[in-house]
């Protein structure tokens, strides 16, 4: 007589250690389970009401003497913010420990751009006191409670009117300022080295391609987006909007592609090579939008604008994913993502700067792979029925 007996490999299925998950046999036969997509459909349904649940994105807000104009993060830090205030008070802000690091004392106008030099020691910040300042950042980390002391300007350069912004270059010593024209400047010089104009209203903002060493684009108070090269003497191409823009940001990973923050509430994403017509219009804002900066993921950028929000939005998507505001939140001039693409920061008119968590969600800090393989599996369902009600 056979008796047919399941035989199994004893240490294919004895758990090394207690916190090891037990094999379980599967049968995949869609006969075998009717409700699948039932069952799937509860679970991306409960993951989503999780995520509404467990939405706390506000981590911390950080005290200036007055209203926030512009913010910069360090290419070569991720836990360093540098914000730049109207009294012309510009702070090191040290965020995990929420302290000043340093204030940078020498400007006596509004701080209107900073951008850092690509070894990440070196900043420069232009003001509407007709100054650009370059300063040493220091890179070392601060001792545990050491809080350093006012420092003073490396050089100066001396403009001839207000500055409304600047874009430091990604891999030269250079920057650009915008004001009446387009300048650059280098490093060593204290007379700008190249001027672009076209036409005689005023410069709004500036910034470089990250992938494109000598092309930058400007943004004017005459409605104009304007392309540039610094290997020609005049700019490339001219495109007036419909209403004004207030800032651009480039796709740093597709840098052909920017986006406009306009005061009709929207923005708009164009392609350098076809400005025809923009390839995507994001919309959600109730007033003008004031500031916008890209994921270095490149998938997503957040925006800020004067009806005191702030969104996060998908680089294809026309509706944003994300709002974040609080009750105190006036209206907002600088965002900001981290290095990491885990934050996002704010500087606002109520003198603060704000950090919100990139998905107000996401559990941070050290996760088990149960919870990491659990996450994973819940993204994946809220993607599969993303479009049931």
């Amino acid at each position: 007589m056979k008796v047919k007996v399941i035989s199994r490999s004893e240490e294919d299925y004895t758990r090394e250690r207690t916190s090891d998950l037990r094999k379980v046999q599967r049968n995949y036969d869609p006969l075998l389970h009717q409700f699948e997509k039932a069952k799937e459909y509860t679970r991306a349904l409960n993951a989503a009401k999780l995520n509404r649940i467990f939405a706390k994105p506000f981590l911390a807000a950080l005290q200036h003497d007055d209203g926030v104009t512009c913010l910069a993060r360090n290419p070569k830090l991720v836990n360093s913010i540098v914000a730049g205030s109207a009294d012309g008070d510009i702070r090191i802000w040290d965020i995990p420990r929420e302290r000043t690091l340093r204030r940078l004392v020498g400007h006596t106008g509004a701080v209107k751009g900073i951008s850092f030099a690509p070894d990440g020691e070196t900043c420069v910040s232009a003001s509407t006191d007709a100054t650009v300042k370059l300063w040493k950042v220091p890179y070392a980390p601060f001792e545990a409670g050491v809080v350093q002391d006012d420092a003073e300007a490396v050089f100066e350069f001396q403009g001839k009117n207000a500055f409304r912004g600047i874009d430091h270059h990604w891999d030269r010593s250079t920057f650009a300022t915008a004001g009446v024209a387009v300048d650059i400047w280098d490093h060593s010089r204290s007379e700008p080295i190249q001027t672009f104009t076209w036409g005689s209203d005023t410069v709004t903002s500036v910034r470089f391609n990250p992938a494109e060493p000598d092309v930058f684009a400007s943004t004017g108070s005459d409605r104009a987006i304007t392309l540039y090269d610094l290997r020609q003497a005049t700019p490339l191409r001219k495109m007036v909007m419909q209403t004004r823009s207030n800032a651009l940001a480039w796709n740093p990973m597709e840098p052909f592609n920017f986006t406009a923050a306009n005061e009709d509430c929207c923005l708009y994403t164009f392609d350098m090579r076809k400005l025809g017509s923009a390839l995507c219009v994001h919309k959600d804002f109730v007033s003008a939008v004031m500031d916008v900066d890209y994921s270095p993921t490149g998938r997503e950028f957040v925006a800020g604008s004067y009806d005191r929000s702030l969104r996060i939005f998908s680089v294809s998507g026309g509706h944003s994913r994300e709002v974040y505001t609080t009750k105190r939140m006036q209206r907002v001039f600088a965002v900001r993502f981290s290095g990491d693409a885990t934050y996002v920061f704010s500087g606002s008119d109520d003198m603060n700067v704000r950090c919100w968590k990139a998905k107000a969600s996401e559990q941070l800090g050290i996760r088990l792979p149960r919870e990491k393989h659990k996450q994973a599996y819940n993204d994946a369902l809220l993607e599969r029925y993303k479009h049931m009600p």
